[in-house]
Formats: C-alpha cells, sequence, structure tokens
C-alpha cells in the first residue's frame, strides 16, 4: 500500500543484467531528471491506432509560466526533442526535433504547440513500416519494443543541463494501412550505441520537483515565471495511474523480448499490488 506520508511517491527499482529502471510516480505523474512532467504514455504499453501520443507538462506542474519567458528568468525550457528508438530493430526514427518535417511527419517546436496550454500533447502518425497487428513475427520487421527518448535542454536557477529519458513502449497493436503515413526513411537517424549517447554524461541531474524534493526555482525580478516558488510541484489532482507512468534512462531494449515481456507482466503484478 502506498504511504500517505509519502504523499502518495513511491519509487520502483528494478534491477536486471545490464539494465537498471528507476521510476518516481505521484499522483498519476512520472517525474523526470529536468523540468517536464510525463502524464502519459505509461510504461511498457502496448501501442498502435493512427498516432502515438506523449503527454508532457512543460510548466513543472504549475511552477513555470509558458514561453515567451521573461528575458530575467533563469530556469527555462530551451526546447524538448523526441525520438522512438529501438536496439533490437535497429531503428531510430524522429518525432520531434523542433522543426516541422513535410506534411509534419516529424513535429515541429512542442513548447509553442497548444497555446496557453502547459500540457502538450505531441501527436505524432506511424510512419509506413510500423503499420501490422500483433507481435513482431519476422527477424527483419521494424515492429516490436521501443523506447520513447525525452531529450530535454534546459537552465536551472542559471545553470544549463541536458538529460535524456527514456520509456519503454511496444509497437504491437494495429497500425492500418494508409496511402499518407509517412515513410520510415524520411524520418530514420543513425542508432547510437549507450556509450555514444553518453546517458550517465547527459543526466547530471537527479529526479527533481516530485513531491518531497527540495528543489526550488529563482523568482524573476520582473515578478513573472514561476507560481508559489517552492519548487514541489503538486499532485495532479484528476490523474490515475493510467494517466502516465514512465522510466528511467537507460536502454530497455537490450533485454529483449522475453525479458521485456516478464517485466510488462511485473508492472501488471505491481500495479494489483499498490
Amino acid at each position: 500500500m502506498k504511504s500517505d506520508s509519502m504523499f502518495g511517491l513511491w519509487a520502483l527499482l528494478l534491477a536486471t543484467p545490464g539494465l537498471a529502471l528507476n521510476f518516481t510516480v505521484a499522483g498519476g505523474q512520472i517525474f523526470t531528471p529536468g523540468l517536464a512532467v510525463v502524464d502519459a504514455p505509461q510504461p511498457g504499453t502496448p501501442l498502435g491506432g493512427d498516432q502515438i501520443e506523449v503527454a508532457l507538462d512543460v510548466s513543472t506542474n504549475g511552477r513555470l509560466q509558458l514561453p515567451p519567458y521573461p528575458e530575467d528568468l533563469t530556469t527555462r525550457i530551451h526546447n524538448i526533442t523526441i525520438f522512438l528508438y529501438s536496439y533490437d530493430t535497429g531503428k531510430n526514427f524522429t518525432i520531434t526535433n523542433g522543426t516541422a518535417g513535410v506534411n509534419n511527419a516529424s513535429l515541429g517546436d512542442i513548447m509553442f504547440s497548444e497555446p496557453g496550454s502547459t500540457v502538450k500533447h505531441v501527436k505524432w502518425t506511424w510512419p509506413d513500416c510500423l503499420v501490422g497487428d500483433g507481435q513482431p513475427r519476422e527477424l527483419d520487421t521494424a515492429r516490436g519494443i521501443y523506447n520513447i527518448s525525452i531529450r530535454q535542454n534546459f537552465q536551472l536557477n542559471g545553470n544549463s543541463h541536458y538529460t535524456i529519458f527514456d520509456l519503454p513502449i511496444s509497437v504491437t497493436n494495429r497500425i492500418e494501412e494508409r496511402q499518407d503515413r509517412p515513410s520510415c526513411a524520411s524520418l530514420e537517424n543513425p542508432l547510437l550505441t549507450p556509450e555514444e549517447v553518453d546517458y550517465e554524461g547527459a543526466n547530471n541531474v537527479p529526479v527533481m520537483f516530485a513531491p518531497g524534493d527540495a528543489t526550488t526555482i529563482e523568482p524573476s525580478l520582473s515578478g513573472g515565471g514561476i507560481g508559489d516558488g517552492d519548487g514541489l510541484g503538486p499532485t495532479k489532482p484528476d490523474a490515475t495511474a493510467a494517466d502516465g507512468l514512465g522510466s528511467g534512462a537507460v536502454a530497455l531494449d537490450r533485454m529483449g523480448v522475453a525479458g521485456w515481456l516478464s517485466l510488462a507482466s511485473f508492472f501488471v503484478f505491481i500495479g494489483a499490488v499498490l
């Protein structure tokens, strides 16, 4: 049972050969090593349909205003880029790198999408090579297990940071063929090794702003930019576990399909117990 004294906060650490996953979840949200808070999707979720949707609160739960920021505000999100990659399939697709592709195959700067909304719903149309239904049945298929890789370039109290946060999902639900689906080739990037990505070097800040965390944001001298300045994001009042959990920034795909399925079953078991 989750303890009330911990404000509903629970942390899950899983250790498998060559893999560690950290989750810091409160009120149905997952907190990241950065200013953005993930509302959806859950880790290990089988996805499909026309699009994938990633929901991010970019206000640190109301502690940071939306851009354009006051000039003297020393805490701000410069940009957020998102990729979909898999070491199992060898694929690495651009969801958004800040510049919209042809026909929005890749999306533009999400910080300026949905003006006035603190939650950005990143909706990306699946590319053509992910069309299908069910588990992968061929060795050369692009369907299977992936990480949604959220990269935050931000400034916290005058210090610049870059963090990588991965949510494991599976592309196993039905995705129907459509003539307007972008080609995978137009979205594909070279797949770097974990050493080349340098997770440890990138993530030089801890998970922040979960209930009980003491991180604070310096106020703007002009009086704008943050809420009450205590640095503690409140729990989302209408959130449920289905609104979104996530993972730490270590590649889940190295577990292989069997390990991933065992992990998904473990999440179901843990959810039932809690």
